[in-house]
This record gives structure tokens, sequence and C-alpha cells, in this order.
């Protein structure tokens, strides 16, 4: 007997009435909406139990870097101790290290160079801290160590001795790593800025290697001091003061090599030039003007009645949540710059600016600019401006670059395992 040809679309069309017929016709969507619904809720568990583990991997770490520093800084405190005060010979720190390693097998962070950092931790924070002999007038919290030293058994900060600022948390100081503060403390002298230092470190997350360009561009001084007109442009308050403290008005662009861009002089740089020094290096100039800037392109478009204009560079701050334009002049600063940056941030507040987004602010960069000129000159504009200034390696003054060779060979002395080990 010869069998029918098999028909595929008559095949599923019964299985479909056997599968109605059992399980009723609103069966089969209502399997898939449990099975969505089932897929939401394990994909809502896998974010609150990420979201668990890592807030939990967050506050150990802040714990466990805590217990480091209250360690590193009590056994600075031993080695003063003895160190300075006579009782131990040349070289004791030396042999110490060594015999640690030698009783402690696999002990790493403990070189005579990392415990020499360790009393020169002690010894610069010492004066800012609180002895044993005061734990009684203790109200913050205290690290107790185990060191046969009663002056060194408390770790904590005595407000009443610290010219902190007046936001300045305990935080700040136990959230970043022994090697953030060894970068502070061999860059930095004035109590008011390191403290500074720490609490951007802490707050804005920065990694060791954007602290060093922060140190190098000599933030503390230069940051807030931009000419502008953000106080008659910024009508809210907030954004007015965010405005003042992003930009600085001095940058150093180190990065740039003369060479590279086949220059002889740099003073024959012009903007073109110094343009594509910067988007070569695009990512040491964003690291130069701080955290939040997002690079979206040079030379950008902007028509205006079928003519093309082009703004050199366009950022978008995120903190500011508004566009950035800079300007490059490798000269000196002219009042005439200003109207066309101006023009540029009317037609991108006109064409490109987005819900929610704040007003567009410019910044022009340029070589020299004289304070007295620029203020009376930028007083009257209606966009949010500012001028700021720049130098290049050729620039240095003479006894930075004697010193920078060594500045740049301290973080060395942290041995490669305590790099590795502490959070950077």
């Amino acid at each position: 007997m010869r069998l029918p040809p098999f028909n595929a679309t008559l095949y599923v069309k019964r299985l479909y009435r056997i599968f109605i017929r059992c399980f009723g016709r609103n069966g089969f969507k209502a399997k898939k909406q449990r099975e969505k619904l089932m897929n939401e809720q394990y994909l809502q568990a896998v974010r609150d139990i990420k979201t668990a583990i890592l807030r939990s991997q967050s506050r150990a770490a802040k714990y466990t870097n805590g217990e480091m520093l209250s360690l590193y800084y009590s056994i600075g405190g031993y080695v003063s101790e003895h160190s300075r005060g006579g009782t131990w010979g040349t070289g004791a720190i030396d042999e110490i290290s060594s015999r640690l390693r030698e009783e402690l097998p696999g002990l790493r962070g403990f070189s005579a160079e990392n415990i020499k950092l360790m009393r020169q931790f002690y010894e610069a924070w010492q004066p800012y801290f609180i002895s044993a002999s005061d734990r009684s007038e203790l109200k913050s919290v205290a690290v107790a160590t185990d060191l046969p030293q009663e002056s060194l058994a408390v770790v904590s900060f005595e407000k009443n001795r610290l010219p902190l600022a007046t936001d300045f948390k305990l935080e700040y100081f136990t959230d970043i790593s022994f090697t953030h503060h060894m970068e502070i403390l061999h860059k930095t002298k004035d109590v008011d800025e390191r403290l500074f230092y720490i609490k951007e470190c802490a707050t804005r997350h920065w990694n060791k290697y954007t602290l060093r360009a922060q140190l190098k561009e000599n933030l503390y001084h230069h940051k807030g001091e931009l000419t502008n007109n953000f106080a008659a442009t910024i009508p809210d308050d907030k954004q007015y003061l965010r405005a003042v403290q992003m930009f600085k008005d001095e940058y150093f662009l180190d990065f740039i090599n003369t060479e590279e861009l086949d220059l002889t002089d740099p003073q024959d740089m012009d903007e073109r030039a110094l343009e594509k020094g910067l988007i070569n290096h695009i990512r040491n100039f964003i690291q130069c003007l701080g955290s939040g800037f997002c690079f979206v392109g040079n030379q950008h478009r902007v028509e205006v009645d079928g003519e093309d204009f082009y703004a050199d560079l366009l950022f978008f701050q995120r903190d500011l949540k508004a566009l950035v334009v800079i300007e490059l002049k490798t000269g000196k600063f002219k009042p005439a710059y200003l109207g066309q940056l101006n023009f540029y941030l009317s037609a991108l507040d006109y064409q490109d600016r987005k819900n929610g987004e704040n007003p567009s602010i410019g910044i022009l960069l340029c070589r020299e600019a004289k304070k007295s000129v620029v203020e009376l000159a930028i007083r009257d504009y209606s966009k949010p401006l500012g001028v700021a200034t720049y130098r290049t390696a050729e620039e240095l003054p003479s006894n930075y670059k004697v010193l920078a060779p060594i500045i740049e060979e301290v973080p060395k002395l942290l041995s490669p395992s305590e790099n590795d080990k502490e959070q950077e």
C-alpha cells in the first residue's frame, strides 16, 4: 500500500488542535506569560544579589584599607621612635626587613624602602592625630593596634588640631590607598593642599595615574582661578559653583611633542598643529581637563543659513550636563576671539543642545592672557565664557626640569608586590 506524501503544514495544524484540546486556547499564551514573568523575576534577583555583593565588597575593601593604613601608621611610628632617637644603629631597617621576611615567608610590602615610607607617613600626619594619652577624650572612631608603644595605639583625627575644611570627613583619609597617600605626601607640603587631594581622590575615585596627572597640573592652585563671566551668565547657584570649580586657569600640555608635529620652534605652532597634538593624545588631554569630560569631536560643524562654521574641540561634561567648546589660540589673547566663541555657543544651544541639558560653556585656551584685559572683555557677553592659558613641556621652569626626573622616581620606591597588593 502506498502512503500519502508527508504534509508538514497539516501535521503542525493537527498538533496545535491537540494542544488546544488539552490545555485550552489561552494555555499557550499563559505559559509564555509565566515564563516571561519568571525570567523578569530571575533578572531582578540577579540585580539585587549583584548590588549586595558589590556593596559588601566595597565595604570590605574600605575596612581593609583603613586597617592597612592604621598598621602602616603604627609601624611608621614605632620605627620613627627608635631610629630617630638613636636606639637603633645604621642599617637597622634593612636588617629588620630582611628578618621579617625570614620569619614570615611570602610577606610582601615590607621592604626596607617601604618601611621608610611608613615612617614618612607617620611623621607627616602624627601632629594631626590623637595619641593614646588622649584616648579618654576621643569621641570619633579609633583603631587600636598591638604594637608595644602606647603613644602609637590610636589612629584618628583630632579636628581641633587639624585645619580641616568643614566638609572633610575621616572616611576620605581611609578610603584611599597608601600608594595615593605617598604620592600626595611627596609632591605637596601644605596640609590644606594634601587634604584637598585626598578628598578629590576619595570622592572622584582617582587611580594613581589620574592623581599624578592632577598633581603635575598643580590642580590645587589652579582650580577655580579661571577668569570667567559665569556669575552673570549661569543663574543657577549650584551649576555656577560646579562650573567655577570645574575649570583651571592654566593647563600643562606636557604630552605634546613638538618634534612629533614637525616643529623646530614651539613658538611656530599654529592652531591646527596644536589641535592635532591634542587629538593625538586625547586621553592625556581629557585627564588634564579632569573627570567627567567626554570627547564629542574636533572641528565640529555648525551650519547657519547655509554657511558652515567649525568649533575646534567639543566635549560633553557629565557633572555640568552641558556641552563644552574649547577654542585654541597659539598666541596672545585678543578680545575678538570671544565673539567667535560666543557665536558657537549660541549655535550649539540652538542646534545641538538636548532636553534637560544646561547651556553650553565656552573655554578659550591661549598661550598668554592678561587677567585685567580678559575681565574687561568678557563681562558683557551673554554666554558662559572663560579664558585659560596653557604651557608645553618646553616652557617648564628650569628648576622643575631638574626636579621632574626625581619626582617621577618616587613611585618606584614602592615595590612591585606592594603595587599589586594595594588598591590602585
